[in-house]
């Protein structure tokens, strides 16, 4: 089983068609998108019609979990928000219904996927944890592999007997050692914030190899920044794209 695990696409469509056009390519069997599908990008229709038209397995993220808990929504930044409430004009009624009716986690494939933390939370980040924390979530959850979202940027996390690790991770295939558990995030399609370039990244997971690769994939990020301003999206979201 080869499986595509991708993240935090926020609306940007070019990103997100770039990517399924190398997976296509990459022999993958499913697709798995950790959430925050819609929210900063000015494509979030075309993202979700995307995702269907590829029988994407999705988990709920924060961005949705604000279209459906208005108290949730309140307590996001001001530009989460005017973002949000423009993605919400984008989107068709059927659209809003399918990011509304996404469940909180997914375990599939001898693995748990979750957009925020395991064991299921939307909306708690995993960032620089400790080993301390790791170890305790590392007992929140069965399966022999995780993955998260949230972040934006990369994290490779593991655990071998009573040892847990935070590894340096970066772009290319790395070999996975078949007694360990392993807490992986896979860095953004939509919008990366892990300072290796402005490509869209996403995983490959080879469960036959025993092998998970990091891929970044070029796509049209100024014709996403041109539509960023002219749907009237905070320009600061376009800024984030390139650099």
């Amino acid at each position: 089983m080869r499986l595509a695990i991708i993240a935090d696409i926020h609306g940007n469509y070019r990103a997100l068609d770039a990517v399924l056009t190398d997976i296509a390519a990459r022999g993958v069997d499913r697709i798995v998108s950790l959430g925050d599908n819609i929210g900063y990008g000015p494509e979030p229709e075309e993202v979700v019609r995307s995702l269907q038209g590829y029988r994407v397995i999705s988990v709920m993220g924060n961005h949705e979990l604000a279209l459906v808990s208005r108290g949730y929504f309140n307590r996001l930044h001001a530009n989460a928000r005017q973002s949000l409430e423009l993605s919400r004009t984008l989107l068709s009624r059927a659209s809003l219904r399918w990011l509304k009716e996404l469940p909180p986690v997914e375990t599939l494939f001898e693995a748990r996927f979750v957009h925020g933390s395991p064991p299921e939370s939307m909306t708690v980040y995993l960032h620089n944890p400790t080993l301390t924390r790791l170890q305790r979530l590392f007992s929140t959850y069965d399966e022999q592999y995780c993955f998260v979202g949230h972040t934006h940027t990369l994290g490779w996390y593991s655990s071998l007997g009573p040892t847990v690790s935070c590894q340096e991770v970066g772009l290319g295939l790395r070999q996975l050692d078949p007694k360990g558990r392993y807490l992986i995030v896979p860095g953004s399609v939509g919008q990366p914030r892990d300072n290796l370039g402005w490509q869209a990244k996403y995983l490959l997971w080879d469960q036959d190899a025993g092998t998970m690769e990091i891929r970044a994939v070029d796509y049209d990020v100024q014709t996403t920044i041109h539509l960023i301003k002219e749907r009237g999206f905070p320009i600061v979201n376009g800024k984030r794209l390139y650099w």
